[in-house]
């Protein structure tokens, strides 16, 4: 199956607006977990050329990394460490402007300059999170909260068959 997601649409709710549909599309019948979040993350990448996007799954206590596109990341990451661990501890989405101002940031690459992390909870319990990476400063604001909300309910919804 060939499916495009670039786009030339500037506006960001609006690319939103297209996406969304799309990658439900792209993941609708599909249950395994390792093969819906490789398909997000390289769909996401695409649309939005993020610099990293991948997710982190809780495993044995701490999060450890799943599917993502970019360079290299950190294997293993702590509850309440850094801002994958900040988001599942606080079991809130963490938008950060500047990871140099973030209080314990993980630095994996150098080069990641902002940050926006949505825990995937399902029954009060996280079971991962979708952290995306930008190589510019403040890139994430209530729109991409607001979006990757929604797509990340979405995939709880439809991967883990959970509400």
């Amino acid at each position: 199956m060939e499916q495009s997601f670039k786009t030339d649409i500037i506006d960001k709710e609006e690319k939103y607006q297209h996406f969304l549909p799309d990658w439900e599309l792209l993941i609708s019948g599909e249950t395994d977990e390792t093969a819906v979040l490789a398909n997000t993350c390289a769909a996401l990448r695409e649309a939005f050329g993020f610099f990293w996007t991948g997710f982190y799954l809780v495993k044995n206590g701490e999060l450890v990394l799943g599917p993502f596109q970019g360079d290299v990341a950190c294997y293993r990451i702590r509850k309440g460490r850094g801002v994958c661990g900040t988001a599942w501890a606080e079991e809130k989405t963490q938008v950060v402007p500047d990871v140099e101002q973030f209080p314990g940031h993980i630095a994996c690459s150098s080069l990641s300059k902002s940050e926006i992390v949505v825990p995937m909870i399902a029954h009060g319990e996280v079971l991962g999170v979708l952290d995306i990476d930008s190589d510019e400063l403040a890139t994430f604001d209530e729109t991409d909260r607001i979006y990757l909300e929604k797509m990340v309910d979405t995939l709880v919804k439809n991967i883990y068959n959970k509400q």
